[in-house]
């Protein structure tokens, strides 16, 4: 995918160009890095009628590999229970390397790897998550969408809130 930047002015020093750089993310590679399933009660859980409680933990990672060059890896952990007793467990580990280059704006760019990279790696997540769990001999499990740009957001409102709170208590300490 490639973005056109909105015209604007360069910066003062900078070349006047005629033609506008345009914004790049691109996909280059994607891939499964890590997988698993464990299914622990086999073969008895078979043998019950249960519906496990299914809990969904998503997190992305992101690394830098070389100029304009992200590694992103988006980990999805399935975990269905019964009570207190594990039915299956699912751990999918789906890498992306992606180029992402000409977005001046640092904060567009975090955006871009944190929000909308992994939203590209969801589908490819999701179907193996599905296959796995259909391989371990139970229903199909189809995941929801999920709003990764909502996920960036929320950390990144988290991590301001941590920071404002520890520069306050900072500021306690040095009064005292």
């Amino acid at each position: 995918m490639a973005e056109q930047g909105p015209a604007s002015a360069p910066p003062s020093g900078a070349p006047a160009d005629d033609q506008a750089v345009s914004r790049q993310v691109l996909l280059q590679k994607i891939y499964v890095k890590d997988a698993s399933i464990e299914v622990p009660g086999a073969p008895n859980v078979f043998m019950l009628n249960v519906q496990p409680q299914i809990d969904v933990n998503v997190g992305t990672t992101m690394k830098s590999l070389e100029n304009d060059i992200y590694h992103i890896v988006l980990n999805i952990t399935v975990t269905a229970k019964n009570g207190e007793d594990t039915v299956f467990l699912v751990e999918v580990h789906q890498g992306g390397i992606f180029l992402v280059r000409n977005f001046p704006n640092s904060a567009e760019k975090a955006a871009i790897l944190g929000g909308y990279c992994p939203s590209l790696l969801f589908p490819f997540a999701r179907e193996a998550v599905a296959d796995f769990v259909q391989k371990a001999g139970f229903p199909q499990l189809l995941l929801q969408p999920i709003n990764f740009e909502a996920m960036y957001m929320e950390a990144l409102q988290r991590q301001r809130a941590e920071r404002q709170a520890s520069g306050a208590e900072g500021e306690a300490a040095k009064a005292h």
